[in-house]
């Protein structure tokens, strides 16, 4: 029974109340246990905010007995072993479970406001980003409830985190839970770059764009690079952990300088992945509050494009100590200076921003000036560090702590809290009472300062950082008393901050729209904003901070934009061209589901049974994960071809099943992108090893198989072949899918094949590192076959016709992808063979 033919053309609403009404119908997220399926961008982006507040009052807490134990000399308020929780997941949670997300969630809720867009590109992603997020941060919490939390530090540095020195499962949950959490991370950074690419308003062009659009691009492609070699380094960490294979085990041809290389390339480009979200908050609420158009617009977008490339070379910034050459200190000493130009172009764009401008001093403004000071003195001391005389004295001492946290409060705290008191009222409808909120920001800034200068003077007098406890001869007690009491007056100020915004929430005066008079298009929006957020979609003909919301926005809600009408029961919006804003097709968005839901808990299975040593249970939780995700797919295909769209204005495009290249397929390219990030992280721990790790050449190890590896070859040039002609208008779609799947089989198990047969992965690190690629390469493999064969079910259900090919060229990316890490990973056996014979640089 074939389906109904879809409609194309529109009915006007008629009215704007009408056309709410049949918005709302389809949009809405629906109460009660229906939250659990809700997709919407307002209700994840609140989730992901709310969540990420409850786990820095957690943060705030272990701060709190931190600094209780370090008031006095020898305290015997926690033991060793107590405080070594306390700090590391004290670190944890501000790091991975607070700041990043907190902008992830601000981010999620604004931007398809800002770009004119209904929702984000991927809905059921950032939901089941969420899930990963809340289960995995649980997963922390617990640990801590427990007594088994994480103490080798935040950043878990081996030998300390290996298994002989901490046997237990602490290290273990977080090396899983961080891996799970930062699924959460790269599903946002996919989803944002997506749509702040694609899903924006027509006419929209780059040079348009919202200058906090540009941070969050920016932000978005850092953690796609950032965040995989992290991944890796956890995997590899838990991988030696629970099997034995000595990746970082200097008897074994290992180096734990490789997780030091491994992390720091994640961490250092972290401090800024932290940074250019709440830079990007005050790059829109200065200009607002001051009455000016931000100067400098092209300049701060270069800047925050310079910072970016800057910061993924100075992650030698925190190991000048481990005896790295002089040559390449002098190198990432320079870096590191340098990286404070990009910095100083914004603050100056901002500084004229207000000097050109009549600043308002509102409660945000003053966070602002906050900001201002907090965060350059955090600066100049971060230039102090940047130079290797002064860092080989101040290294690992307090002065690092109180330099951390001037960057890391100044540059992230203080503009958030600028960013609630200016955006809450567009989330609750209403604004700020203000009784309190003076006293909050002054206790806040006066104890932080008290808390953290006192620490810079504890550092230069010698104190280590971390530990739990110090003699009285040591000179500190004054200071680190001094030092706890501000932290207890600025936990006052964030409990009155908290306070003050609870009643802004209840008894704050309600308004319409834009209480800021504001140009940006998020205050177009009824505020609490509606479930479609835009009753129809606007033309931006100009920079997109200069429009006029409070004119747009009755335009708008009338339907007087494009796709001002409901139809087929879609939930639609449009996507253009990436540079030039022009229209280019209707994205079709997905029905409020549980599968998200579901999904994140099978997942969270999968990472429980790693973490219980269930390993009977992890392949039957994988494979739930992965039927679960299949799944989502049926509900977003077509069955038939359908003419252009009409979208409003006397103009047509296509459904996105028939573009070419529509968010789905710019998602698997950004996917790609962190995988090929965390295989060249991969071949270069393994190249590493050779070079610098002791105990090499291995002994006579041979670990290439030039019989499998032919047979693999082979299996990998036909499944991308298979998939190349699948997509063409031939007509035999699936017997070149099933030629795919073949190929794809072959490959898998020849590499199988070579994974088994490389010889005592258990005493070198370079059979380990060569069963790695091979384990790497098999999995892509299997998963090529998935999606070949999963391409064959769609084609036999008819969502594949030759118009309608989009699951054939998403599959064909990943096939091509995969023949050409294929190709490296077999040849990579080969060439770590060879280079062990010359010897390496243990």
């Amino acid at each position: 029974m074939s389906e109904a033919p879809y409609e194309t053309g529109h009915e006007a609403a008629g009215s704007p109340i009408r056309l709410h009404h049949q918005l709302d119908a389809v949009w809405a997220s629906g109460k009660g246990l229906k939250r659990f399926a809700a997709v919407n961008h307002n209700v994840i982006g609140i989730r992901f905010m709310v969540t990420a507040l409850v786990f820095f009052a957690i943060g705030g807490v272990l701060a709190m007995l931190i600094r209780t134990q370090l008031a006095s000399s020898n305290s015997a308020f926690l033991d060793a072993e107590q405080y070594a929780q306390v700090f590391t997941m004290h670190g944890v949670i501000m790091m991975f479970l607070f700041a990043i997300p907190f902008f992830e969630g601000l981010a999620i809720y604004l931007l398809p406001k800002m770009l004119g867009a209904r929702d984000l590109a991927f809905p059921r992603m950032s939901a089941y980003g969420y899930w990963c997020y809340l289960f995995g941060g649980s997963f922390l919490i617990a640990a801590l409830l427990f007594g088994i939390a994480p103490d080798g530090g935040w950043f878990m540095y081996t030998p300390l985190s290996s298994k002989p020195y901490s046997p237990g499962i602490n290290a273990d949950v977080w090396l899983l839970g961080i891996t799970f959490v930062e699924i959460s991370a790269l599903s946002a950074a996919i989803e944002l770059m997506v749509t702040i690419l694609k899903l924006r308003a027509p006419g929209m062009s780059l040079s348009r764009m919202p200058i906090f659009a540009w941070y969050m691009l920016v932000v978005a492609a850092m953690m796609l690079i950032g965040f995989p070699p992290l991944i890796l380094g956890s995997i590899l960490l838990e991988v030696e952990r629970a099997f034995d294979l000595p990746f970082f085990d200097p008897t074994r041809g290992g180096d734990p300088l490789l997780w030091q290389h491994l992390f720091w390339l994640f961490g250092h480009p972290e401090v800024y992945i932290i940074f250019l979200p709440a830079a990007g908050a005050l790059s829109t609420i200065i200009p607002v509050l001051s009455r000016r158009v931000l100067e400098g617009y092209g300049l701060i977008v270069a800047a925050i494009v310079a910072m970016a490339f800057l910061s993924f070379g100075l992650w030698v910034h925190h190991m000048y100590t481990v005896g790295i050459p002089h040559v390449a200190l002098s190198f990432f000493s320079a870096a590191s200076a340098l990286v404070a130009i990009p910095t100083g172009i914004q603050i100056f764009a901002w500084l004229a921003t207000m000097a050109h401008g009549r600043p308002r001093l509102s409660i945000p403004m003053l966070h602002v000036f906050g900001f201002f000071f907090v965060f350059v003195l955090g600066g100049l001391t971060g230039v102090m560090l940047a130079m290797v005389p002064f860092d080989w004295q101040a290294h690992d001492s307090h002065f690092v702590v109180a330099h951390l946290h001037y960057v890391l409060v100044g540059g992230f705290v203080f503009p958030m809290m600028a960013a609630a008191y200016y955006w809450l009222p567009h989330i609750t409808g209403r604004q700020p009472i203000q009784h309190l909120s003076k006293p909050a920001f002054w206790l806040v800034f006066i104890g932080f300062n008290i808390t953290f200068f006192a620490m810079h003077l504890t550092g230069l007098r010698g104190m280590p950082r971390r530990i739990y406890e110090y003699p009285p001869e040591a000179g500190w007690e004054v200071l680190n008393f001094a030092s706890s009491v501000g932290s207890f007056v600025m936990t006052i100020g964030f409990a009155l901050v908290a306070l003050d915004l609870i009643l802004l929430i209840r008894f704050g005066r309600a308004f319409r729209r834009d209480p800021w008079q504001a140009g940006t298009l998020e205050w177009a929006t009824p505020t609490p904003p509606p479930s479609y957020t835009f009753g129809s979609l606007p033309r931006i003909d100009r920079r997109a901070d200069g429009l006029e919301p409070q004119t747009l926005g009755a335009e708008l809600a009338a339907g007087r934009g494009y796709l001002g009408f409901m139809r087929n029961g879609w939930m639609e919006t449009l996507a253009v061209d990436m540079v030039t804003g022009r229209i280019d097709h209707v994205v079709v968005l997905p029905r409020p589901t549980y599968l998200p839901f579901w999904t994140a808990v099978a997942t969270a299975l999968f990472f429980a049974s790693l973490l219980a040593k269930l390993y009977w249970l992890t392949p039957i939780a994988a494979i739930t994960t992965l039927f679960l995700f299949l799944r989502w797919t049926p509900s977003t295909g077509l069955k038939q071809d359908i003419a252009l769209l009409e979208v409003g204005h006397g103009e047509q495009a296509p459904h996105h099943q028939l573009a070419d290249q529509p968010p789905s397929w710019w998602a698997l390219v950004f996917t790609l992108t962190a995988n090929a990030t965390l295989y060249t992280s991969l071949l270069f721990g393994g190249f590493f090893l050779w070079l610098s790790a002791p105990n090499w050449p291995p002994p006579d190890i041979d670990f290439t198989f030039p019989g499998f590896s032919a047979a693999a070859a082979l299996g990998l040039v036909l499944s991308a072949v298979g998939a190349r002609f699948a997509t063409g208008k031939r007509g035999q779609t699936p017997l070149w899918l099933g030629i795919t799947v073949l190929g794809c089989l072959i490959a898998v198990l020849a590499t199988a094949a070579i994974g088994l047969s490389i010889p005592a992965p258990q005493a070198h690190a370079a059979s380990a590192s060569a069963l790695a690629v091979a384990i790497y390469v098999s999995l892509h493999g299997t998963v090529g076959a998935i999606l070949a064969g999963y391409g064959c079910w769609r084609w036999h259900r008819g969502y594949i016709s030759e118009n309608r090919s989009l699951d054939l060229r998403i599959g064909r990316l990943w096939h091509d992808y995969t023949t050409v890490a294929g190709a490296i990973g077999l040849a990579f056996p080969f060439a770590l063979q060879s280079l062990g014979q010359i010897g390496g640089g243990g």
